[in-house]
């Protein structure tokens, strides 16, 4: 009989999922698979006067609560967890009408965040080009004999939203001299010099640096116009 105990006091109407097959105490139909408790009697939902509406499960919050605002008649679905003790929230009865009106508004609402999320994208797009054109003319700068291609590369290589490389540290952003040098001396290490080969042979990184060092300081001497 603990299907039958009435629920916990609420605002709003209740309909019960039964746990049990029962019949309708009015009109004797059944069994239903919702139903009312009326003074510990179970009624179906046309008895109820609550036949013509919709039920609506529960996981979309906003569907939920905009399909409620939009019916004039809603009630909350529930069923008893025996192993819980419980009375649990399964979805909501609304009219169908306002249903469909609620589902319109959380399209319309998905459409507006599908625009803002492209204006976003575009917008950081755009702030990421500004970047990289930056940081590419303050590599022209601090090393006015680097080819001004190889410049935009280092750039956008070192400027990559999301990447954590030095273009995108507080320091990167701010186009410090030391983040700038610190991008280009990377991009000589990894394309001017044998610096991966050696990684990949076992080399230790220290080593492989130190193995290097003549090449690097050269190339960036040479960059540097010295």
């Amino acid at each position: 009989m603990a299907a039958l105990a009435t629920p916990p006091p609420r605002t709003g109407l209740v309909v019960v999922q039964a746990l049990r097959k029962k019949h309708c105490a009015e009109c004797r139909s059944g069994p239903v698979a919702l139903l009312v408790l009326e003074q510990g009697a179970p009624r179906c939902l046309d008895c109820a006067d609550l036949g013509h509406l919709v039920f609506l499960p529960r996981g979309d919050t906003a569907l939920t609560r905009r399909a409620r605002e939009e019916s004039s008649l809603s009630a909350v679905v529930v069923r008893f967890n025996r192993r819980r003790s419980r009375y649990e929230r399964q979805g909501v009865l609304v009219e169908e009408a306002g249903l469909t009106r609620a589902e319109e508004r959380c399209l319309a609402d998905a459409e507006v965040r599908r625009r803002r999320r492209i204006r976003d994208a575009r917008r950081r797009a755009a702030e990421d080009v500004r970047f990289t054109d930056a940081f590419a003319a303050e590599i022209g700068r601090l090393f006015p004999g680097c080819p001004p291609e190889r410049a935009r590369e280092i750039a956008a290589h070192a400027s990559v939203r999301g990447s954590g490389r030095v273009g995108r540290s507080a320091a990167g952003r701010a186009l410090t001299e030391v983040a700038v040098t610190s991008a280009v001396i990377a991009s000589v290490r990894h394309v001017d010099t044998p610096y991966d080969h050696l990684l990949m042979t076992g080399v230790p990184r220290y080593e492989a640096r130190r193995r290097i060092t003549v090449t690097v300081e050269a190339t960036l001497r040479g960059w540097r116009g010295v």
